[in-house]
């Protein structure tokens, strides 16, 4: 799998929860998780547990306290995909 496609599956996994007045678009690698794209906690956990599902890795407490933006995501998976 290619990084763009990585990237196109954090974006599918993302899109679910975003408010019903975002778009797809709106989540660039810049985008913060809870203060741009408006992602409430308990959705981000969700998120999280449905990024360890796709890219089959464990995220540890110190991995979701990093987790800012969508960028924050993309380089944490990247390294445990390593």
């Amino acid at each position: 799998m290619t990084k763009e496609e990585r990237y196109t599956k954090l974006q599918e996994i993302i899109k679910p929860y975003l408010p019903e007045d975002s778009r797809l678009e709106a989540i660039k690698p810049e985008s913060h998780l809870i203060n741009e794209l408006n992602i409430n906690s308990a959705n981000l956990v969700d998120i999280v547990l449905d990024v360890e599902d796709a890219f089959d890795i464990t995220l540890e407490n110190e991995d979701m306290d990093e987790m800012q933006t969508v960028g924050d995501a993309m380089k944490i998976i990247e390294s445990k995909l390593k």
